[in-house]
């Protein structure tokens, strides 16, 4: 797995992750999250657009991250999910819980209008 961190506005980021997100490979996401979070960044896009299998270990460190963003007022997106993975969150129910765009743009668009509509 490999994960590509990059500033998408100045408090809006964007992980792009490939490859397996299970128990072996979740603690580098979960870590590079926490990172990010910790460091006061609570505005999230998660690109799995490149990942191919995901297990419970995988929906856990996207849970985990998604509550300590909402913790700061941020928020956690989702985008690029495959077929599989889509069948996954709504097997789980996690399909209410995540916003899932079809394309990390899409993720970006909607959590700036998010942002913009909290501030008005």
């Amino acid at each position: 797995m490999s994960i590509n961190s990059s500033t998408l506005t100045h408090d809006l980021y964007l992980l792009e992750v490939t490859g397996r997100l299970d128990q072996d490979q979740a603690p580098l996401l979960e870590t590079e999250l926490a990172q990010l979070i910790q460091d006061g960044h609570y505005r999230l896009v998660v690109d799995l657009a490149q990942v191919h299998y995901i297990n419970s270990a995988g929906l856990r460190c996207l849970v985990g991250a998604w509550r300590k963003a909402r913790e700061h007022e941020g928020d956690l997106y989702l985008s690029g999910l495959n077929a599989r993975l889509m069948e996954i969150f709504s097997m789980v129910g996690f399909d209410k819980v995540f916003q899932i765009h079809a394309t990390a743009a899409a993720a970006q668009e909607a959590l700036e209008k998010l942002s913009a509509d909290n501030r008005q």
